[in-house]
């Protein structure tokens, strides 16, 4: 398999994962493995210095990992220099021990905070660089999320019209009683909604009539950074982080390899301007689906999960995947033709973009990789 995986780079693509309410993953495993252990801990020690000299509070990744505690709003802060830690380790364990080297992959892409990490392992940023900012504006982000909750509003058919969400989420907000807006496009069907106090329950209220098709908002009894939504200009963060960034070192190469952005869904990133990007990224919804169809359509065969249990991208490919081939089951994959994609009905949101959008019907053959599980199966 290593074999395998480092033959592949020029075809395979690196999905770092993000924040979740659970972050570990097999961590603990990585970190007590007798050849593995040491660069482990290496990287976290690097990151508790760094968000404890950012966040003015003692912070021992080390030991945490070791005690396996999980995350708790309270514990954002270190969140973020844990997974960032973790998934450069992970990059340097397939490097060194199996010649698995990122740098010769197709491309790198991140939701959320893996899209900052796959600067770092881009060569655009250093790991200090981009905590220190981080960290120091976690503790405003984790205060924010006291108040606000995450639903997921969703169709089970049509595809939902996203500019009806984004107005009556304006409209809502306008009302002075909360902000709630779009966290994430993960599928024409499917966005994340993150909303303060009761703005998912007015949103609930009145969402048939606003968008004129049967949806459903599930909320999610976690508590989230409402990141990548405008509840975070309530405490100034894209500013003050714009501010911070301004001056920190880096910044003027591009990514290499190239690096896909969830703040455009393409890959956007040049010489200088990642600064801009990343203060976007801020405040701006995830297009998580512009990603996932630009993956598909460029090649990518073999996708690497980065990351401590990597959860989202893997089931987004995994639900399109399984629609891809309850679609066209029975047919064969290599002699479709448009007129038998336009004449299949049964998941009308998957019918109406695929004419457009034909590099789809990919995602059943691309290869997905969990690093960290690959990791502990492999002999080094």
């Amino acid at each position: 398999m290593s074999v395998q995986l480092k033959d592949r780079l020029v075809a395979a693509g690196f999905a770092f994962r993000g924040y979740n309410i659970t972050n570990l993953g097999r961590s603990a495993e990585l970190l007590a493995h007798p050849t593995y252990g040491p660069t482990v801990a290496r990287y976290l020690g690097e990151a508790s210095e760094l968000c404890a000299d950012a966040m003015g509070q003692r912070v021992d990744l080390v030991g945490r990992v070791r005690a396996e505690r999980e995350s708790t709003i309270d514990t954002f802060g270190e969140d973020i220099g844990l997974i960032v830690a973790m998934e450069m380790a992970q990059l340097e364990l397939a490097r060194e021990y199996f010649g698995v080297d990122y740098s010769q992959a197709r491309m790198g892409v991140g939701y959320s905070l893996g899209e900052i990490t796959a600067l770092v392992a881009g060569g655009v940023f250093r790991m200090q660089d981009v905590l220190r900012p981080l960290c120091s504006l976690a503790g405003d982000c984790a205060d924010l999320a006291r108040d606000a909750t995450m639903g997921v509003l969703f169709s089970r058919g049509p595809v939902l019209d996203t500019e009806a969400v984004q107005r009556l989420c304006l409209q809502i907000t306008s009302e002075g009683h909360g902000t709630i807006a779009i966290s994430s496009y993960l599928s024409p069907n499917t966005v994340l909604l993150i909303g303060q106090r009761g703005t998912l329950d007015r949103f609930r209220e009145r969402m048939s009539d606003a968008l004129k098709i049967p949806v459903q908002l599930r909320k999610n009894s976690g508590r989230w950074p409402p990141l990548h939504t405008p509840l975070l200009w309530e405490r100034n963060v894209p500013n003050r982080a714009a501010t911070m960034m301004s001056t920190m070192q880096g910044g003027f190469r591009a990514p290499h390899p190239p690096v896909l952005s969830l703040v455009t869904g393409k890959m956007s990133y040049n010489d200088y301007n990642s600064r801009e990007l990343l203060t976007r990224w801020l405040d701006e919804p995830q297009r998580l689906w512009d990603s996932i169809y630009e993956m598909l359509s460029i090649g990518i065969e073999v996708l690497v999960h980065v990351g401590p249990d990597p959860n989202l991208i893997p089931a987004t490919f995994k639900r399109l995947s399984d629609n891809v081939t309850s679609q066209f089951r029975g047919t064969r994959f290599t002699r479709l033709r448009m007129s038998t994609m336009r004449g299949i009905g049964t998941r009308a949101w998957l019918t109406k973009v695929l004419p457009g959008r034909v590099a789809l019907l990919r995602a059943p053959f691309v290869t997905h990789i969990v690093l960290e599980d690959w990791l502990l199966e492999q002999k080094p």
